[in-house]
């Protein structure tokens, strides 16, 4: 090891209290060795080791999860018959939206052609799926044209909805002070999202310097979202760009949600520290955004909640009365969080969840990841109808798990491993600080021996700087 990558290691051991062991483990992944270790096409099972179970597989979706499934699986089988389904040739690193946001990243820096990740021997459908036909183990794409499989893998990812947000089109982003860094269109290749908001960072920079002190609203919807904290990260880093230069504005952050984040320590931390620090912020919880007039500036949410009743002497309690009403605030700037859901052709399909608070999404068993009703399909990624999990990180989770489960399935066994609902969210609270929250259905799910609630500089160097190149070059490849 390079004397600079041990003082650089030394510095992580005295700044954030790791021990040297952690420390080394963290600095083993570079660009340099992670492109060696791509360059020698080996995954984590030899020719010797690969299974040789046999039957067409069908991949629909080309974003994280379904380029992973597709490596890994092309690893561990000995005479892979696999199908890609994906109309995306460019390949995006969504999470680096938000750093393209606060300026840290730019486009050229989140994509590559998907051609990089995909085999030759890998049959690719340059086309999405139009209908789901799990009866008769068959779809059709867009096009018309029919595919039958033997074994399905879902990675559909979800779609955004602004249009659910009345006087909201996607093509009004980057005006009138409206932004959202999801703004973005796999099929396209493009990332716009990420730079409408580093202008708009800018622009709020610009009407602070002039004194107006501009009233900012960021809105977090009521519908499960891709990566949870991201509606704080940009009300966060939005707020310091501010303070690095002694300006300020009036922010609001307005979330469907009854609190500011669901494990208790990360929320401990972004009460009693985050927010405090900034001074500026105030939360309104229970507020649902659902119309914009944007010409006047005026944005309207939908406020729930309950009230005390009269007391019933025969139950011996009181009764809750709730409310609902509709609340207008004004601003100067918002960003905007899509509503999110299932792709119409799995919400639409007998694969999707007929009811409850998952409808739409995919009806997987939340810790197999097969199909609750079609035992040759199985789920990976955002689309997935579990509990927990639609980031990145989810789905590198997902993939192992899924993979042995439906090598299991093809070998004629039950499958045995269990997803345990992690998800991560490198929470951003200012430049130069994250939150690493890291949890499963059980709770706090730390990685390292570390608090779970600090904030803490190595997490902002971990995710600005290694994690990009660990996405590309290990887990599009299959190798972790």
């Amino acid at each position: 090891m390079s004397d600079k990558k041990l003082d650089f290691m030394d510095e992580v051991v005295n700044k954030e209290g790791m021990s040297r062991r952690d420390a080394l483990k963290f600095m083993g992944i570079s660009p340099i060795a992670a492109s060696v270790i791509a360059s020698t096409g080996s995954g984590s099972i030899t020719s010797a080791e690969a299974s040789s179970a046999k039957g067409k597989i069908v991949i629909v979706g080309g974003g994280a999860g379904g380029i992973m499934a597709m490596a890994r699986l092309h690893s561990a089988l000995a005479n892979p018959d696999i199908t890609l389904i994906a109309p995306n040739e460019k390949h995006l690193y969504q999470p680096g939206q938000v750093f393209m946001a606060a300026g840290e990243y730019t486009f050229e820096d989140i994509v590559k052609d998907n051609k990089d990740f995909i085999p030759d021997d890998v049959n690719w459908i340059k086309d999405e799926v139009k209908t789901f036909d799990p009866d008769n183990n068959k779809l059709i794409t867009r096009d018309g044209q029919e595919i039958s499989y033997d074994y399905l893998v879902v990675a559909t990812g979800l779609q955004y909805h602004y249009e659910w947000i009345e006087g909201l089109t996607p093509d009004m982003i980057g005006k009138n002070g409206i932004s959202s860094v999801y703004l973005n269109d796999p099929e396209a290749g493009t990332a716009d999202g990420g730079s409408i908001t580093w202008d708009w960072f800018n622009e709020l920079k610009d009407a602070a310097k002039e004194g107006k002190n501009p009233k900012v609203i960021c809105t977090q919807p009521a519908t499960p979202i891709k990566c949870g904290g991201a509606p704080q990260k940009i009300l966060y880093l939005s707020d310091d760009y501010l303070k690095q230069d002694g300006l300020t504005a009036d922010f609001t952050f307005a979330t469907n949600g009854s609190k500011l984040f669901g494990v208790p320590a990360v929320n401990k931390t972004l009460e009693d520290e985050v927010q405090p620090r900034y001074g500026n912020i105030t939360n309104k919880f229970k507020h649902n955004l659902v119309a914009i007039d944007a010409e006047k500036k005026v944005a309207t949410f939908e406020h729930k909640y309950e009230i005390q009743g009269e007391y019933d002497e025969d139950l011996e309690e009181y009764d809750v009365i709730k409310k609902n009403e509709r609340v207008e605030m004004p601003y100067d700037f918002i960003h905007v969080v899509p509503p999110m859901a299932g792709v119409d052709a799995v919400a639409n399909s007998k694969l999707a969840w007929q009811k409850g608070s998952g409808k739409g999404w995919l009806e997987v068993d939340q810790y197999t990841l097969q199909h609750r009703r079609y035992k040759n399909v199985y789920g990976i990624g955002d689309i997935c109808g579990v509990p927990k999990g639609k980031t990145g990180g989810s789905a590198r989770h997902h993939g192992p798990i899924m993979v042995a489960n439906l090598l299991a399935t093809m070998e004629g066994k039950e499958p045995k491993e269990q997803f345990d609902g992690y998800t991560v969210c490198p929470l951003k609270t200012q430049y130069g600080k994250i939150i690493l929250a890291e949890f499963n259905y059980k709770g706090a799910a730390p990685s390292f021996p570390l608090a779970v609630g600090e904030q803490r500089w190595i997490w902002w160097a971990f995710d600005l700087y290694m994690l990009k190149p660990m996405y590309w070059y290990l887990m599009m490849r299959g190798l972790m």
